[in-house]
């Protein structure tokens, strides 16, 4: 039961902050013109501002599991091609397929990831889930990109690669994490002077690094906000199957085929190894729901922005359960 509980503990802040947004709308207190222009403000700074401050709070990069980050990096590729072949026989409609493919294989691992693996393994956990985050969520972004670009289009005509380059290139969450890898750069070759940074932006510059805490730490309640505000019951029943479909790969498949592919490397090979610290670490990456973010980006790149924010509350309300079969299904084989 305390896992249960844990569960319901990590998810239901979400559902809660989504149920304001929805409750808000139905009385008025939103109307579209700012549901809109919320939108904007996240996409555009809220979110940009959060990644760049996630990737900048990476410590270190000493005693890293290399072997974990690799395996992490290349099961997200490895999902996405699923994904893309999935989709396209589940559907043959291309907006429906972009909002779909994000579900397969973007989990909100920005937002909550690092807060689970702290809450299963402490302080430890938490270490490797910011080197995790620091490779997952830059890919995550740039492949949602490439999946609302490639399905934004008539296939027939073939796929357009330098329009989705720059896609790719003037996307503001892209963006953000670009600029925060740079710093995080520059920061490891500012050398150490009594084991502590010559210069640093949070030691030396506090006021910015206040505003750009603060800044992103808008992003994850407003986004919710605005996608509580707009939901639509009423449009459960006609994308029913695709729900289900979304559903069921983020929350069961792409878990067994990560973790799963995971456990079977470590047990029968030397090419990967994964400890009690890791593992919760791999648990918020890849059996978490659909990340906020997927919606947001789908309306703003003209994708199914109503199936995408449908996803995020559906996958968010069944992973509590979802979670807490897999972590007690961990914990009996004596890997969690």
């Amino acid at each position: 039961m305390d896992t249960f509980f844990f569960a319901i503990n990590s998810i239901m802040p979400i559902i809660l902050v989504i149920l304001l947004g929805y409750i808000l709308k139905q009385v008025d207190f939103l109307d579209a013109n700012f549901l809109k222009t919320a939108n904007k403000l996240v996409f555009r700074v809220a979110l940009p501002t959060y990644l760049f401050y996630n990737i900048y709070s990476v410590e270190s990069f000493g005693s890293v599991n290399w072997g974990i980050v690799l395996y992490s990096t290349l099961l997200v590729f490895v999902i996405f091609a699923a994904g893309i072949v999935s989709t396209c026989i589940f559907t043959k409609d291309n907006k429906k397929r972009g909002a779909l493919l994000q579900c397969v294989f973007r989990s909100n691992f920005a937002i909550i990831g690092v807060t689970l693996a702290e809450s299963m393994g402490g302080t430890n956990s938490v270490a490797a889930a910011a080197v995790i985050s620091a490779f997952s969520i830059p890919l995550f972004n740039i492949l949602a990109v490439i999946s609302l670009s490639i399905f934004n289009e008539d296939t027939s005509k073939g796929i357009d690669f330098g329009k989705i380059i720059k896609s790719i290139l003037k996307n503001p969450l892209i963006r953000g994490v670009c600029l925060g890898i740079i710093v995080l750069l520059i920061r490891g070759a500012i050398p150490v002077k009594d084991g502590e940074l010559v210069f640093s932006i949070k030691k030396d510059m506090p006021f910015l690094y206040g505003a750009v805490k603060n800044v992103g730490a808008i992003a994850s309640p407003l986004a919710l906000i605005v996608l509580g505000g707009q939901f639509k019951f009423s449009a459960v029943r006609s994308l029913a199957k695709d729900i289900c479909f979304g559903v069921v790969w983020r929350l069961i498949i792409a878990p067994i085929i990560g973790i799963g592919g995971l456990l079977l490397l470590s047990h029968y090979t030397d090419l990967v190894e994964v400890s009690y610290v890791e593992m919760p670490a791999v648990i918020a990456l890849y059996c978490t729901p659909v990340a906020v973010a997927s919606a947001i980006m789908a309306e703003e790149m003209n994708s199914h922005g109503e199936l995408a924010r449908q996803l995020v509350v559906w996958t968010s309300l069944i992973s509590i359960f979802t979670m807490f079969i897999a972590v007690v299904v961990l914990r009996s084989v004596g890997v969690l």
